[in-house]
Parts: C-alpha cells; sequence; structure tokens
C-alpha cells in the first residue's frame, strides 16, 4: 500500500486489496505498517488512535475478517495507551475468519535514527519514533490454522534476540508489517527478511509501504513471502499497491527443520530481558 492521511480512503484500498486476496483463495492475509494512516505529521497518529476493541480502524479488520472468510493481521494501528496522551501503541492486531481479535503485539523497537544522504547531506533523514509511539514489552506468538505467528514490526527485525524469543516460543510464521524508508530498504530489506527466514527456518510475511506518500516521505515497498529456507517465494517489485501471494506448506518445513535442525544445535537460550521502557 501507499497509505495516505485519510483513514477512509486507506481502509477502502485495503478492502480492495482483500478481496483480491480472497478472489485468488488466500485464507490468510497481511496488511503493511500504517495502513489506515501514514499522516502529514508525526502526531496525526495520535488524533486518530483508537481504544483497544473499539473505533473504525479494528470495526473494519474486523468486519473484513468475517465477510471475507479471511484471517487479518492488520498491519497497525495506533490504540491508546494509558497515561499517555501524547502516545499511542503501534499495534499489530491479527483476527480470526469470525472477526475476533486473537492476538495483539506493540511495536517493541522504535525508529530513533539519523539516516545519511552521502548524495545530499542536507537531506539526511531524522526519524524519532518514541516521540510519539509507546514500545511494546512482550514478544507475542498467536496460534492459527496455518501455524504458530511471531509478531514483529518493522525496525524489530534487526533485533534477532527478538526473533529467538519467538522461535523459542513456537513461532512458524513470522509476520513483519514494515513502512522501510528507501535508503535503508534498498541496502538492507530484502537481507534482513531473508536472514530472519533462515536463522529461525520460518516463513516470512513483509507487507510493506511503497511509494512516495503525501507528506513526502519514500517507503521502499517490495512486500514478500520468504520460505524457511530463505527463498523469495512472492514479492510486489513495482511501486504502489499491490498483492504477494504463496503457500505456506508446513509439511515441508517441518521436513526441512528435521533434516537440517539448526534450531535443536543452538549451545545458548535467549529469554526476554526484564525490559525498563522509560524514557
Amino acid at each position: 500500500m501507499t497509505s495516505a492521511p485519510e483513514v477512509e480512503a486507506n481502509l477502502t484500498m485495503a478492502r480492495v486489496l482483500l478481496e483480491r486476496a480472497r478472489a485468488e483463495g488466500v485464507t490468510l492475509a497481511a496488511l503493511p505498517e500504517n495502513f489506515a494512516i501514514m499522516g502529514r505529521k508525526e502526531t496525526d497518529k495520535v488524533e486518530v488512535a483508537e481504544t483497544p476493541g473499539e473505533g473504525p480502524i479494528q470495526a473494519f479488520l474486523g468486519h473484513c475478517a468475517r465477510e471475507l472468510g479471511l484471517w487479518i493481521i492488520g498491519g497497525t494501528i495506533p490504540l491508546r495507551v494509558d497515561n499517555e496522551p501524547e502516545r499511542v501503541a503501534s499495534a499489530s492486531l491479527v483476527f480470526d475468519d469470525h472477526g475476533r481479535c486473537l492476538g495483539r503485539y506493540d511495536k517493541i523497537h522504535l525508529f530513533d535514527v539519523g539516516i545519511p544522504n552521502h548524495d545530499a547531506p542536507q537531506r539526511d533523514e531524522r526519524y524519532r519514533e518514541s516521540a510519539t509511539v509507546a514500545p511494546g514489552s512482550q514478544p507475542t506468538v498467536v496460534p492459527t490454522p496455518f501455524g504458530r505467528i511471531g509478531m514483529a514490526v518493522c525496525y524489530d527485525v534487526r533485533f534477532p534476540e527478538l526473533f529467538r524469543v519467538l522461535s523459542e516460543q513456537g513461532a512458524e510464521i513470522l509476520s513483519l508489517p514494515s513502512a522501510f524508508t528507501a535508503p535503508t530498504g534498498k541496502a538492507h530489506w530484502e537481507l534482513l527478511m531473508r536472514a530472519r527466514a533462515v536463522e529461525n527456518l520460518c516463513y516470512i510475511l513483509a507487507p510493506a509501504q511503497s511509494g512516495i506518500h503525501p507528506n513526502g516521505r519514500e517507503t521502499w515497498g517490495d512486500s514478500l513471502i520468504v520460505d524457511p529456507w530463505g527463498q523469495v517465494l512472492s514479492r510486489v517489485a513495482e511501486a504502489g499497491p499491490g498483492l504477494a501471494v504463496a503457500e505456506i506448506d508446513r509439511t515441508v518445513q517441518q521436513e526441512l527443520r528435521e533434516r537440517f535442525p539448526a534450531l535443536s544445535h543452538r549451545r545458548f537460550t535467549i529469554a526476554p530481558p526484564s525490559l525498563n521502557l522509560a524514557d
């Protein structure tokens, strides 16, 4: 998707893509990070934030899941945070095909970085996601008929210890809705997605924002589905809205894990730290 500041228009486009997916026989669909709003300014998402379990974006996801008979990973949406009116949770929600929300993951690693532009230093990109987003703290794995889905979002992909925790919690599929910048996407997007798939012998679902948004930001796109051997099964290479479709074969995955038992050869364990996430 190339999401814009207008929530209603973004939901309309998401519905079109979900309907296309269902027409192609899809039963599990995933939307990108910030699919419902890419504001002109970062505080715009705070203004449309919803209470957990209520609001038009969550209702949209539930209705689409139920009406189309789809499981849907709802990219990320802004949800209100107790006692933090200036910040929201960047929450990825999982809805079953009856429209019930069965899982929630709040983005843990926030994008507070400066990206140098070596060709034009005056165009360096700087981001401080933590100014408007409160970080999550809990790794999340959601049981589904397709396998156990380990949840992550965008910048999380650079922290392999999170994915080791998800793997130890039984993840078979990794969900990575993203809005990668163009410079970092060009350098690292496919590399990181394939690495996380190979390291954990998991499928990767990586739906991404794509193109130039009304706020002037350019996102890399290249939505990917990657198999546990690191092969790209499907991608949306062109800019703008599109659909990647592939089959998840858990029998092949299990056979691979048995023949190549790297996960059982690990000599170190990873446990979720006791996080102190105060600014």
